[in-house]
């Protein structure tokens, strides 16, 4: 991975969509319908399932919010069908994106999220134009609190992971996409629960812009993070010191 200015970029794309609740509890519920429906509705026995719900605890989602969400996907009530979208394009400053999304509606997905690129001064383009700067890993989160830097880097490279980095902030594991169910349960095992666990796409390099561009990528990446169908936004962008100063203050 690269160094901190890229910890601190997840960290904040993290922080800024776990402050809306209602939306992220509506995405959850998507994720379990979907991951349900996909394998079997045991979190033991399927890995997708078992993350989307400790997803959900980490938000404080209800119990049996939860619990419906597994009966939905499982089939043991009517639910609609969502799939799984990837969309690609260029924000501001041509800095890639790329959105995840389940959608029960493409037609109605596609055409909202091009008009949202061109509003922003970005544009959505064709499914592989821009995935090709990133690399589709699993990623484990821990806070500063649950291990050392040392200790945690050792153990998360004996589990079979490919790096481990360290801040103030937290610890961040990134895996083999196969490899991201057995190191996050065998550090589980030492260090406890952790934040999150799930596969993600990591920008190769960062794309440094101006903090006027940055400001204008961030309020793209929020709107899109604003419709139910979208569940997660990736970018490549570097948040210069400056405004990230005034973000973090």
């Amino acid at each position: 991975m690269a160094g901190h200015s890229q910890f601190a970029n997840i960290m904040h794309r993290k922080g800024a969509q776990d402050a809306k609740k209602a939306k992220v509890f509506t995405k959850i519920t998507r994720e379990i319908i979907s991951a349900a429906k996909g394998g079997a509705p045991d979190i033991n026995t399927n890995p997708r399932l078992r993350t989307a719900v400790l997803w959900a605890r980490s938000e404080n989602m209800p119990r049996d919010r939860i619990e419906a969400a597994i009966k939905r996907g499982s089939g043991a009530v009517d639910t609609d069908n969502y799939e799984a979208i990837r969309y690609e394009g260029y924000g501001p400053g041509g800095v890639a994106v790329i959105v995840q999304a389940l959608t029960d509606n493409r037609n109605r997905t596609a055409p909202e999220l091009r008009a949202t690129f061109t509003k922003y001064n970005g544009n959505l383009g064709e499914t592989g134009s821009v995935s090709f700067m990133f690399d589709f890993v699993g990623l484990i989160t821990f806070p500063a609190t649950a291990a050392t830097e040392e200790h945690i880097f050792e153990a998360a490279l004996e589990a079979g992971a490919d790096n481990c980095e360290s801040s103030p902030e937290g610890h961040i594991i990134t895996t083999a996409q196969d490899q991201l169910a057995a190191v996050r349960d065998a550090l589980e095992k030492s260090y406890g629960q952790s934040a999150s666990a799930k596969l993600t796409w990591i920008p190769k390099n960062l794309s440094p812009v101006s903090e006027e561009i940055a400001m204008q990528c961030l309020k793209l990446i929020e709107a899109l993070e604003d419709y139910d169908d979208v569940q997660e936004v990736y970018t490549n962008l570097e948040i210069p010191e400056s405004l990230m100063a005034k973000l973090t203050a």
